[in-house]
Parts: C-alpha cells; sequence; structure tokens
C-alpha cells in the first residue's frame, strides 16, 4: 500500500546576469512611475505617522534623529523600487519573498520616537525606551536597508534567470 516515493525534482536558477542592478535600465516607464508614486508614497507614510513630517495627527515626544532622515529617503527610494518589482512585466517570472516586509518593518521603528513605540514602552518602560531602545534604532535601520536591498536584488535576479529542472 505504500506508494513508491516519486523523484524529487530540483530546480536552480539559470546563471543570472552579473550585475542584477543593470535590469533597472530596462525597465519600462510604468515601472519607474510606479517606483517614484511609491517612493513618495513609503515616505510620506513613514514620515508622518513617525510625525517626523509634522501633522496634526501624530506627535513626537523625542526630537528627530539626525540619521533618520538617510534612513527614511534610503527606506523609501528602495521601498519604491521593490514595489516596482511587482508591476507585471510579460516577461519577468513571478517569485515572492518576505524580506521587504521585514526591512520596511525595521526601518519603521527605527526612524520613529524610541517611547511613541508602545512595544517598547510596554517592553522597557519611558526610561528602558530611552536607554536601551533608542541607542539600537541606528542598527535597526541599517537591518532594515540592508533587508530591502536584499529584497530588491533578489527580485532583480530573478528577473533575469528562470528556474529550470536539475537532472536527478
Amino acid at each position: 500500500m505504500d506508494a513508491a516515493p516519486q523523484p524529487a525534482i530540483a530546480t536552480k536558477l539559470t546563471a543570472p546576469v552579473a550585475r542584477p542592478w543593470q535590469r533597472l535600465g530596462d525597465w519600462p516607464r510604468r515601472r519607474w512611475v510606479a517606483a517614484g508614486l511609491g517612493a513618495v508614497s513609503i515616505a510620506v507614510l513613514i514620515g508622518v505617522s513617525t510625525a517626523m513630517i509634522p501633522s496634526p495627527i501624530f506627535g513626537r515626544e523625542v526630537a528627530t534623529t539626525w540619521w533618520a532622515w538617510p534612513v527614511l529617503a534610503a527606506t523609501a527610494a528602495l521601498g519604491g523600487l521593490l514595489g516596482a518589482t511587482y508591476v507585471r512585466d510579460p516577461e519577468a517570472p513571478r517569485r515572492e519573498g518576505r524580506f521587504g516586509l521585514a526591512g520596511g518593518v525595521l526601518s519603521y521603528f527605527a526612524v520613529g520616537c524610541p517611547v511613541c513605540n508602545k512595544l517598547a514602552l510596554l517592553a522597557l518602560g519611558y526610561t528602558g525606551a530611552l536607554q536601551w531602545f533608542a541607542p539600537v534604532q541606528p542598527f535597526l535601520g541599517i537591518a532594515g536597508l540592508v533587508l530591502l536591498a536584499y529584497a530588491l536584488w533578489r527580485r532583480l535576479v530573478g528577473e533575469t534567470a528562470c528556474a529550470i529542472p536539475e537532472q536527478a
């Protein structure tokens, strides 16, 4: 009654272009428009919700640090480019990933006010958030940007390589 085990067919990627970043030059105009709109949307969404951009809706207890602005700009740029890779290109294979989402969340926590972050405030208290969470935020920003860049790189590699069955 045991079914004979089926041989597993492994897949591998064909050799990708040496520099997947070169793939950006081949993008159609609609992808660049999507990247620009995505970058602006991400910058506004994160900037307003973390009160880096002043608004009557959100306030900030601790002033924005100098490094938060470049992290926000790089997050917006990488996030916009990553989002544009999901704009349908008939020649590109579909690949899913979670690195971009993780990178965006880390970047969001990095640029946010340390005492406005309810998770840090509940876990560490007001003083703990300032003493323990605030010094870690630049590292969260770096980790978030690395994950976003890795997610973008993977998406671009996926556009220049296709999965083929490997002989067992």
